[in-house]
């Protein structure tokens, strides 16, 4: 009988974690080129403002340095400060006073499709803009929903969790975030 091996996770950013513990600078600096793409990626898509976005990012990796001592390493550094990169981002909407839309309002809801030819490169990146500007048109609370479980990956439970909403709200908000983004779209020209 073959014996099983298990592995435990390793992040591979822990000897820099451990550095920046001793606020070794360069690492810092490492950490941040290799995490602030992405992370100001995932601020300005809930917030919607670049201004707004980079605010956020600035105060998640001054947060997380200051706060390495709650970072247990039982996921990804990157895991870790993507989570407090959303939550700032909230609050900054929150700030906003971010106001999901009323249950009430009625859209269409025919699925999302975007039909266009893999092998036209310039049509692809055109039609790509035209959606992430619709995107940035949403309300607030859509765009929110949308972003978190969309592009962002959460399911609609850690959805509900994160703005404090009920889970079958983040479901009907999702919902709702598509047909205005089919609408916007169609607004546009794209089918």
């Amino acid at each position: 009988m073959e014996a099983l091996s298990y592995s435990a996770y390793v992040d591979i950013n822990a000897s820099l974690v451990e550095r920046c513990r001793l606020h070794d600078h360069q690492a810092q600096a490492e950490l941040y080129r290799r995490y602030a793409k992405a992370m100001f990626n995932a601020a300005l898509r809930i917030t919607g403002d670049y201004a707004e976005a980079e605010d956020v990012l600035q105060e998640s990796f001054l947060s997380a340095f200051r706060e390495l001592s709650s970072y247990k390493g039982d996921s990804s550094f990157g895991a870790w400060l993507k989570r407090i990169v959303v939550n700032k981002s909230i609050n900054c909407l929150r700030q906003r006073r971010l106001a999901l839309v009323p249950l009430g309002e009625q859209h269409h809801d025919a699925p999302l499709e975007t039909h266009y030819s893999a092998d036209d490169e310039a049509e692809t990146h055109y039609r790509a803009d035209v959606l992430r500007r619709c995107i940035q048109e949403l309300p607030d609370g859509y765009r929110v929903v949308l972003t978190l479980y969309l592009l962002e990956g959460y399911d609609h439970l850690e959805v509900a969790g994160i703005l404090g909403i009920s889970e079958s709200t983040s479901k009907s908000q999702y919902s709702r975030a598509r047909a205005k983004l089919r609408e916007l779209a169609a607004q546009q020209g794209l089918h």
